[in-house]
């Protein structure tokens, strides 16, 4: 919204904000609180109840977007819904069990939500800028799993295919800059790019770069969890300073 020039939209900020929280937890602990709801700590079972009201105002913000807003959204939907159920070889395995593909889900539900949506929403035209925005997202989103697909190395099983597993942690670093570099390259073909937007994506850039390439198995309990996971709001917070 910042980079294209958009009012913000509060109907779009909070389904976002609510539908990242009800498909991360849906994601990240329906097989934990499905079999294991009663030995959780207090403070973890509250997670069902956060969720449930998460779920309930993304319904509320989502039936004020407008209709093809919603059906590129059901898209996402099924995508975060199957990429937890299992449905594929007897139900066993889920979309993330399929080789390869996990970091590259990931990164298109990110493009499609934080970029796409707000642009459909807004009744923008899908231009060359929205497009070159849309790689660049996705790649980001690329860049930030590797340090966590490096950490993840020795609990991964092997038929997961991950980018460290094929090409080696050293490789994995180098993917990562490569793709920091081209993000970069893409900002210089955007005709309506502006020097305060080239100037935060120049500095998140290079910080993302040094968090990928110190990267390692044996992290420090916050390295991802914390300090990769803020890289984005750095990128916002960067954005409304120099804007």
């Amino acid at each position: 919204m910042l980079e294209l020039g958009l009012k913000p939209s509060k109907v779009v900020l909070c389904f976002i904000f609510f539908a990242a929280i009800s498909g991360y937890n849906f994601v990240k602990f329906f097989s934990d609180l499905k079999f294991y709801y009663p030995r959780l700590a207090n403070r973890v079972k509250a997670i069902p109840v956060l969720t449930l009201f998460s779920v309930l105002m993304t319904g509320f913000y989502m039936i004020q977007l407008q209709t093809k807003t919603v059906f590129i959204v059901s898209g996402f939907a099924v995508l975060t819904v199957l990429y937890s159920i299992p449905f594929l070889r007897n139900k066993t395995q889920n979309l993330r069990h399929v080789e390869g593909l996990k970091v590259y889900i990931i990164a298109f539900v990110w493009m499609g939500v934080s970029v796409f949506l707000p642009v459909i929403e807004s009744g923008h035209d899908i231009t060359k800028e929205v497009l070159l925005m849309g790689l660049q997202r996705f790649a980001y989103v690329l860049v930030l799993m590797l340090p966590f697909e490096i950490r993840d190395l020795k609990y991964d099983p092997l038929n997961l295919k991950t980018i460290p597993q094929k090409i080696g942690v050293k490789k994995t670093k180098l993917l990562g800059v490569v793709l920091l570099v081209f993000m970069l390259v893409l900002e210089y073909f955007k005709a309506e790019a502006s020097a305060s937007s080239g100037i935060a994506l120049g500095i998140v850039l290079f910080v993302t770069g040094v968090f990928v390439w110190r990267s390692k198995q044996e992290q420090a309990k916050y390295y991802c969890a914390f300090w990769v996971e803020a890289l984005p709001v750095v990128w916002l917070i960067l954005m409304l300073i120099v804007g």
